[in-house]
């Protein structure tokens, strides 16, 4: 079980720090950290790439006088390739940055084709027998590359504990593989984009701006047709239900029998408020079903469906 130092346990929710010194400057990154934790939240996830080190420096001021009570989440080798040289530099920067002793979950931030895993968990194995950081965890993986790596890590008397794949109401691919074998390793899911990059707020459907219409990546990721028809119906039913779009797609994605953290961010508290109002939002079965009906649920990783 993963907790902070003190005992505390992770929250249902993670707060994302990616805006911290970017798009949500000092003062609203601090709003968003307060309401978070006002919430409960107990979980932040940040990067050695998130603006420069603007968002791990910025988090590494915030969470001082709670330390004890907190898990704190960065990711390394996003640039640069997972050999052990790049994770140790990066690292050691992180650490700095977040002014910690030790940092509780340390991320590969994706997966590596060129650098051999027994080097790279040779640098985890390292950091985490010197009592650097606690818990060893990958991002963007695909279910084998979980596995493949938790062979290696074993070999190195570690092991992974924490997988974030991507997943949202428009992005389940993720329900077909690393959701089942997440439960039977016993691994934490934290996944990201519940809110499908901000297709999932309603706000584009108004001709809104965000990252779906300023970042090329997330155009391209959320350029499917019937992605958008999910988000006017959810947007549709959430106006009938006198709730937020994005405390339906938050909440929805939190009730996946797999019990996934999902982390939610933003630019600013009022921006962030909805997501955290799902928190203590009743998403019941039937409800949670009608939701899943605005998406293509896939289908089990078998062909043979008569069985499953």
């Amino acid at each position: 079980m993963i907790t902070s130092l003190n005992g505390t346990p992770l929250s249902r929710l993670t707060f994302g720090t990616m805006q911290f010194g970017g798009n949500a400057d000092a003062a609203d990154s601090r709003a968003m950290f307060d309401a978070a934790r006002t919430a409960g939240i107990t979980h932040f996830d940040t990067a050695y790439v998130y603006n420069g080190g603007a968002s791990e420096t910025l988090l590494g001021e915030m969470i001082k006088e709670e330390r004890e009570s907190l898990i704190i989440a960065t990711k390394a080798a996003y640039d640069g390739g997972s050999s052990r040289e790049n994770i140790l530099t990066g690292f050691d920067i992180s650490q700095q940055r977040l002014g910690l002793d030790v940092v509780d979950i340390l991320y590969l931030h994706r997966f590596d084709d060129d650098t051999p895993l027994q080097e790279t968990f040779d640098a985890l194995a390292t950091l985490k027998h010197a009592g650097k950081i606690r818990h060893i965890a990958v991002s963007n993986f695909a279910a084998w590359q979980v596995v493949k790596a938790q062979r290696v890590a074993l070999g190195f008397d570690v092991m992974i504990e924490m997988v974030q794949p991507m997943h949202s109401l428009v992005k389940r691919q993720a329900e077909v593989e690393i959701f089942p074998m997440c439960v039977d390793q016993g691994l934490e899911i934290v996944p990201y984009s519940p809110l499908g990059g901000g297709l999932l707020t309603g706000k584009y459907a108004g001709g809104g701006t965000g990252r779906l219409t300023e970042d090329h990546r997330y155009a391209a990721r959320y350029n499917v047709d019937w992605m958008h028809q999910a988000a006017v119906k959810l947007a549709a039913l959430a106006g009938d239900m006198g709730a937020s779009p994005a405390t339906l797609a938050v909440a929805w994605a939190m009730a996946h029998p797999a019990r996934p953290r999902p982390i939610i961010s933003a630019r600013s508290s009022e921006q962030l408020a909805p997501s955290l109002a799902a928190l203590d939002f009743d998403m019941t079965p039937e409800l949670y079903e009608q939701i899943s009906g605005f998406s293509v649920t896939p289908p089990p990783a078998t062909d043979r469906i008569e069985e499953a």
